[in-house]
């Protein structure tokens, strides 16, 4: 096949199956996150990017568990998207019964809820920045079990486990990641008077 990975595609593609902003900006992130590992991991960046903006880019429109992320799938490989994005789109989700086997498809796992939780702990600070973030306030909100509540603490865990990597290190990782998309995602922080 002979497929190249287009963001530019892809963010035309999520926007016109996603009209929130929230929604959005969890694709914004979780793309950030994803991107950073694959630079880190010198990794393909352009290929692992198309997959994390996509990621839940039919949710949306297909909310329930047996719909999402099987319709988007669906979608992509309609479009031509390669075996390598829609498994690794499919794996994200625990319910698929889809393993992780490759990098790709671990990272994405690991920094999905991940983003959504170190944007929330971003958001609840005095200067609603992630510039000034550190992993170790987040691991206090993970102790916090009002915060954030929808998110289960263990697959923050065992998506690091899964990376091989200490918790710690995996939400410096997504912070810093983050940071560079700050203005993007809304958390550059609001200024004090």
């Amino acid at each position: 096949m002979n497929w190249t990975p287009d963001r530019d595609a892809a963010l035309a593609l999520l926007h016109e199956y996603t009209q929130g902003e929230s929604l959005r900006r969890h694709a914004y992130a979780v793309d950030a996150a994803v991107r950073g590992y694959a630079r880190r991991l010198g990794e393909d960046e352009a290929l692992w990017s198309v997959t994390a903006l996509l990621h839940d880019f039919d949710y949306e429109q297909f909310p329930s568990q047996e719909e999402h992320p099987w319709k988007g799938v669906e979608i992509l490989r309609q479009l031509g998207y390669p075996e390598v994005v829609t498994r690794a789109i499919l794996s994200h989700a625990d319910y698929s019964g889809v393993s992780r086997d490759s990098q790709l498809e671990k990272v994405l796992y690991a920094c999905d809820e991940m983003s959504g939780f170190v944007t929330a702990a971003a958001l609840v600070r005095p200067s609603r920045s992630i510039l000034d973030l550190e992993a170790s306030s987040v691991k206090k909100r993970m102790k916090d079990k009002a915060f954030a509540r929808a998110v289960p603490r263990e697959d923050l865990i065992r998506g690091a486990e899964a990376l091989g990597l200490p918790l710690e290190d995996h939400i410096a990782h997504v912070i810093e990641s983050l940071r560079e998309d700050a203005a993007l995602l809304g958390l550059v922080g609001t200024p004090t008077t």
